[in-house]
């Protein structure tokens, strides 16, 4: 079937090269109306022809007038030239005129040159004619013979008659001259009336045509420039011309169903696409891989899970391939490397065939473990999904691992040691013959309080590392709590293997640690038992029960940080009551405080110079409700361990600035502070917070409040620490440093604070004399005292001897029982009054 013009299909190309000649924009003239203008301007240039025609006959009309002007000012002329000769002929009558002016006249009206096209000239001429012969006749007589009153009378009525005709002339020329000048103006007015009439016309008609096709043409362009943007697949909101009954209004209502087709289609392919974008993006962002065959067996979908965990790529995967093909492609990609292909492609098979769901676990040539799940589905086709278990299958293994491994150090934990020592050895045989070494690090909370807990996990794992290195492979190691860790020694460790084994440990954890380029040290407390008895007998009533071993190593670690810690220990008969003790004081501290069982005691600070009491020490004492005084030694440290020293430390301060108050103005008091109380807050506030509010409550002025820190902790490393220091110092307190020359770094500590006094341990200063090393010590640091401004308090002195020495070396203060022990609150009355009058004395 042939189909005309109208009928041609214009597809996207064609489209596109129909529309190379002419688009549709704001500033672009279509090819109709440039040739609309074209037709607009002949037509104007024809109007305009007919403006100059019009111009021209209304141009010889006026020359019409021009000539008539002309003639009429010939006559007026003639007509003056006339007058004169008259006057001149009157003149003759009168007597004024001469003979040669006689003669002039006769000439003037005889050489009169007068127009015959009229009536009125005609006569004149005739009467001109008629008089100028008797005119001159009459008055050559007059000029000749003189005067008569008959010749008179004869000229002057010749003379009133030409003169009459004259003005009758004159009269009917201008009148017509008049009369013919109106007629031709009339004539051109109506001329140019008419010109102008048709020339509107002809203008009107021409901007009528012009605005009438180029009306057409912009709505022609209008709805061509929208069918365009439809076709285009750009929003169309509204066409020109709907509603006009014409060619170009059923063009525009064509154009508008095409519109709203286009835009339905448009909808239509949007919801589609929208539809395969979330169908798309479900599919490839599920957490599963997924294959769907149809019942041919040949792929329909796969999604990007499922390439990435069999390692296919896109590019290979079409629809409609089949499904052996596509196994054959898998296994291409190193998938079931370890299984025979005759095998898996018999299995692949078999399940094809059936008609039930299916499902297995394998291996894939990524090492990843993974899950196969096939379901029939209703058309008779397959939907196959792959779930990735690698990570759940190594989060289990991690959670069985954390279950029995400490999560910081990956060390056992103490559960798993304790159902370690339950187990059989490898023979079967009970585990007997083991050493167990509990490893406590000695005040590891203060390295919290003062450095931080990341410096302290820090540590915790080097100790870990190090621990690992020195110990055999057929050992346990073990976290048993924060800072505490076990090593349990294998079988056949005797009693001197132990030893070195704990000797080993305690040096190499007593050596620095790095921590944020700063060397941080601990001591290191070991408690050693063993599984029985048969090695030494170290732990004498031990058994091989796990809790007994743990608490017999326990035991024996509690009696070497009694023992001040730092070392090691075997567990020994006997411990157990001591431990029972510990515990029994650690529950009594808990409210010794709030039942008012410490006091403090006083022991004074001696001026070398002043030769005075300057001050007195305060120092804490219990007060046992059943056991009666106990020392500091002994409660102190399980106040520190349980952090009990803050609330204690807070009471230390109020007791003995309130007690101050009672001495006289020039005596002080000095407090020592543990390093826990920096790092610990009460209701107060920090230690800072603590000191002002004491000094406040009690009044005492901050200069008589001396604050001693132990120079044997790494206090000053701590910047929170320092600076709260620098507070307590801005309040006028002063600082000192306690036990000088027994810690870290002495020197550094000098550097690192401006402290106001140093206080010499009592082990350099309970040799002297006779110890030539403990000397050269207190002289060094009396100098160095003496070179920075400092004062220098020598403790522990109990001779006579030893104070001559230090006065002798230069210390400024000294302290010890040679003057006083400790004495109550009480008694520091009576012991200043003494000093005074032994003063005196």
């Amino acid at each position: 079937m042939e189909s005309g013009a109208s009928d041609r299909h214009f597809g996207p190309r064609q489209l596109q090269r129909s529309n190379t000649a002419w688009q549709p924009d704001a500033g672009q003239v279509s090819p109709l109306t440039g040739k609309l203008r074209r037709i607009t301007i002949l037509s104007l240039v024809m109007l305009s022809l007919l403006c100059g025609c019009a111009a021209l006959a209304l141009r010889h009309g006026q020359r019409s007038m021009q000539d008539a002007a002309t003639a009429t000012a010939a006559i007026a002329d003639t007509t003056a030239r006339m007058q004169s000769a008259i006057m001149q002929m009157r003149g003759v009558v009168q007597g004024r005129v001469d003979r040669a002016g006689f003669a002039e006249a006769i000439a003037s009206l005889q050489a009169g040159e007068l127009r015959a096209d009229d009536e009125a000239s005609r006569q004149f001429a005739t009467v001109l004619q008629a008089a100028a012969p008797r005119l001159e006749q009459l008055g050559r007589a007059l000029l000749r013979d003189g005067a008569t009153n008959a010749t008179l009378a004869a000229f002057a009525a010749q003379v009133d008659l030409v003169d009459a005709g004259l003005a009758a002339l004159r009269v009917t020329a201008q009148a017509e001259i008049l009369a013919r000048q109106t007629a031709s103006i009339a004539g051109g007015d109506n001329l140019l009336v008419v010109v102008l009439v048709l020339c509107a016309a002809g203008w009107f008609v021409a901007v009528s045509a012009a605005f009438t096709v180029a009306e057409s043409f912009r709505r022609l362009h209008a709805i061509a420039a929208a069918m365009l943007r439809v076709a285009a697949d750009e929003a169309v909101p509204s066409l020109p011309s709907l509603d006009d009954a014409d060619e170009l209004g059923a063009i525009a209502r064509a154009v508008a169903i095409f519109r709203d087709n286009a835009i339905q289609m448009r909808r239509n392919a949007a919801q589609l696409l929208a539809a395969n974008t979330m169908l798309d993006a479900a599919i490839n962002n599920m957490s599963q891989g997924l294959v769907m065959l149809d019942s041919e067996r040949r792929l329909v979908i796969s999604n990007r899970q499922y390439r990435a965990l069999f390692g296919l790529p896109a590019e290979l995967l079409y629809p409609g391939m089949p499904a052996l093909e596509l196994l054959a492609l898998s296994r291409a990609a190193g998938n079931f490397a370890n299984r025979d292909p005759q095998e898996v492609q018999h299995t692949i098979r078999g399940w094809l065939q059936g008609e039930r769901p299916h499902g297995e676990q394998i291996t894939v040539g990524s090492g990843r473990s993974v899950i196969i799940r096939r379901m029939p589905m209703p058309d008779g086709g397959w939907l196959c999904t792959y779930d990735d278990v690698t990570e759940r299958t190594q989060t289990v293994a991690r959670i069985a691992h954390l279950a029995c491994h400490d999560p910081l150090t990956d060390l056992l934990t103490r559960r798993t040691l304790v159902e370690a020592l339950a187990q059989p050895d490898s023979s079967g045989a009970p585990r007997t013959g083991y050493a167990l070494h509990c490893i406590d690090l000695d005040r590891f909370r203060t390295v919290n309080d003062t450095h931080g807990y990341a410096a302290g996990d820090i540590i915790l794992c080097e100790v870990a590392r190090r621990l690992g290195e020195m110990v055999r492979g057929d050992d346990l190691l073990a976290r048993l709590a924060s800072n505490a860790f076990a090593v349990l020694q294998h079988s056949g460790a005797s009693q001197d293997r132990a030893a070195a084994l704990a000797t080993r440990v305690v040096a190499r954890l007593s050596e620095p640690y790095l921590v944020d380029g700063a060397e941080v040290s601990i001591n290191v407390s070991i408690g050693v038992a063993f599984a029985d008895g048969a090695n030494g007998g170290a732990n004498g009533d031990a058994n091989g029960d796990a809790e007994h071993l743990l608490r017999a190593a326990d035991l024996a670690l509690q009696s070497v940080k009694l023992a001040g810690g730092g070392g090691w220990g075997f567990f020994s008969a006997g411990m157990d009551v001591a431990a029972q003790r510990r515990t029994a004081l650690e529950r009594d501290l808990r409210v010794a405080l709030a039942e008012d069982q410490f006091e403090l005691h006083y022991q004074p600070l001696i001026s070398i110079g002043e030769r005075r009491v300057k001050g007195f020490e305060a120092l804490l004492r219990w007060r046992h409700p059943q056991q009666g005084m106990i020392g500091p030694d002994i409660f102190i440290p399980i106040c520190e361990e349980n952090r009990l020293i803050v609330p204690v430390g807070e009471w230390v301060l109020r007791a003995a600035t309130v007690e101050a108050m009672g001495w006289p103005s020039n005596v002080s008091v000095a407090v020592n502070l543990s390093p826990v109380q920096f790092g610990q807050r009460t209701e107060t506030g920090d230690i800072a917070d603590q000191v002002e509010a004491a000094l406040r409550r009690s009044g005492l002025a901050a200069d008589r409040l001396e604050l001693e820190i132990t120079e044997s902790v790494r206090l000053l490393e701590s910047a929170d620490s320092v600076s709260l220091l620098h507070r307590i110092r801005a309040l006028g307190v002063r600082i000192s440093l306690d036990d000088f020359g027994t810690g870290y770094s002495s020197l550094r500590y000098l550097r690192s604070f401006p402290f106001d006094k140093i206080k010499i341990d009592k082990s350099f200063v309970q040799g002297l004399p006779q110890a030539e090393e403990a000397g050269v010590i207190v002289a060094a640091i009396a100098s160095l005292g003496a070179a920075l401004g400092v004062a220098t308090t020598a403790e522990g002195v109990e001779t006579l001897e030893q104070l001559e020495h230090l006065i002798n070396v230069g210390c400024t203060e000294v302290q010890g029982y040679f003057f006083s022990k400790p004495v109550p609150a009480a008694d520091v009355a009576d012991l200043l009054a003494s000093y005074i009058g032994r003063r005196a004395a």
